[in-house]
């Protein structure tokens, strides 16, 4: 790997910093290796009197001087916007809380990485030397998407120098719109999972609960098939399901509720190899909806790379990609019989050789290697210009 020149990057996400870790939170804390990174958030609403940033640096380090800012790794930019403001259109103010940071930050043709596609209505004004728009899921197909979302994206899709598709469908989809996108599926950290392998100490929350179980961690939300669960649970009286994540977008009414349904709630990234390695079989159970035709579950290899068993809806993406080493079943009735058939999987070193051979190769490193690799040629090129 040859020298890089130093470059800012500043990072639209409609995840937050603090969410569950997806494929934004493994790409970018690599990039703030060699490169200042600012994770723009979408703006939060508070109490105050007029906007304002809440600036959290996660380099590493303290600010204690403007010289030492260009040492500093990642940042954690959260727009605070005030209640007052009410539906209006909130571009102007995010402009101006926009230039705010680049004045303080001292950013300069900054690489400009969309994961966030209505992020483009206030940064018509950035002078990026590059545009970087990182796909990751038909946005516009989620449960509250802004009626702008389309437009929003085909704007986007004009402005990016280069396109990347986190899975197989969003490429296909996406494809046509752009002369320069490439395929990066979800990739894995499989030294971190493939502590699942070994026995960790039982989670407190986990202990209690008796065996088998049957496990998920995830956003549980709008593309969750609650009614396949509750089916499933109630087919399966002696399995336990482990569902960890929060719950977005839903409410907590409409969940199912079982004695055999337990909800622990969101778990750092840390820990979930210590919940993995207390579980038998981990599932998938995607509902088929407009938000889960174009996804690839990140979750899939990581399952595979602690040697879990899986048990997976009918998801494009896993079919296409895992279909060798995960069951998939649809129905109640053959998601449960898969729950039954997969408990021995694990235990089958044919099964662990296969997923093994599934996932090999993957890693979030040299996933970001090649995506760098290809977006930094348009930083050169227009700096020097």
């Amino acid at each position: 790997m040859g020298h890089r020149e130093k470059v800012d990057v500043l990072c639209f996400s409609h995840l937050r910093w603090n969410s569950v870790q997806q494929r934004p939170h493994h790409l970018m804390k690599r990039c703030s290796g060699e490169h200042r990174v600012f994770f723009w958030e979408e703006a939060s609403f508070e109490d105050v009197e007029a906007p304002q940033l809440r600036i959290s640096p996660r380099g590493g380090g303290h600010i204690n001087t403007q010289e030492n800012l260009r040492d500093e790794g990642l940042f954690v930019v959260e727009p605070i916007l005030p209640h007052a403001l009410g539906a209006t259109d909130f571009s102007e103010p995010l402009r101006q809380l926009l230039d705010e940071l680049s004045r303080s930050y001292k950013v300069e043709q900054p690489v400009a990485w969309y994961y966030a596609p209505m992020a483009i209505g206030f940064t018509e004004r950035l002078e990026p030397s590059a545009v970087v728009y990182d796909c990751m899921d038909e946005l516009s197909a989620f449960k509250g998407a802004p009626e702008q979302m389309v437009e929003r994206e085909q704007r986007l899709l004009r402005m990016a120098d280069v396109v990347f598709a986190g899975g197989r469908s969003l490429y296909e989809s996406k494809r046509r719109f752009h002369k320069n996108i490439h395929l990066f599926p979800s990739s894995i950290d499989f030294d971190h999972f493939l502590k699942a392998r070994s026995p960790q100490p039982e989670p407190t929350d986990q202990l209690s609960l008796a065996r088998p179980r049957a496990g998920f961690y995830g956003v549980i939300d709008e593309r969750f098939d609650f009614e396949l669960i509750a089916a499933t649970a109630a087919l399966l009286p002696d399995v336990q399901f482990v569902l960890l994540g929060p719950v977005v977008k839903v409410s907590v009414n409409d969940l199912p509720k079982a004695v055999n349904i337990h909800y622990l709630g969101q778990k750092t990234y840390d820990e979930l190899p210590s919940y993995l390695a207390g579980w038998d079989v981990a599932l998938i159970p995607f509902a088929r909806n407009e938000a889960t035709r174009y996804i690839s579950p990140t979750k899939t290899p990581e399952y595979l790379a602690a040697a879990r068993p899986v048990v997976s809806t009918p998801i494009a993406d896993v079919i296409a990609s895992y279909g060798s080493v995960v069951r998939i079943a649809e129905s109640p009735e053959d998601f449960s019989a898969a729950i039954n058939t997969a408990m021995g999987d694990g235990a089958d070193p044919g099964w662990v050789r296969r997923a093994d051979a599934a996932i090999a190769g993957q890693s979030w490193d040299s996933t970001w290697e090649a995506m760098w690799e290809l977006a930094e040629p348009y930083t050169v090129s227009k700096i020097v210009q």
